[in-house]
């Protein structure tokens, strides 16, 4: 049986993971959710997060009740499914 990897990881992202605070040190982002769970990642993942100050950095909004991340003076945004379904986010 062939198995699609992009469904698969699709299935198994919990619906009730929902970003609820996110922080910041020079090299990670840390988004703390819901369920618990905690996720850090670098930032130079994020081209346009690393760019910014880090006054800019910390002026985000969660979206949609925690499913989505959202920087309004740089323009950038993010999933919070895509986050947690471990995709190549450097492709993002």
């Amino acid at each position: 049986m062939k198995v699609n990897h992009t469904k698969f990881r699709r299935a198994y992202v919990p619906k009730t993971a929902l970003a609820k605070k996110v922080a910041f040190t020079n090299e990670m982002m840390e988004i703390s959710f819901t369920d618990g769970r905690i996720l850090r990642v670098p930032i130079i993942w994020f081209p346009l997060l690393q760019e910014a100050t880090p006054e800019q950095r910390e002026k985000f909004e969660i979206g949609g009740g925690g499913v989505s991340l959202h920087w309004p003076e740089i323009d950038e945004d993010l999933s919070v499914a895509h986050l947690l379904a471990g995709g190549d986010l450097q492709a993002a």
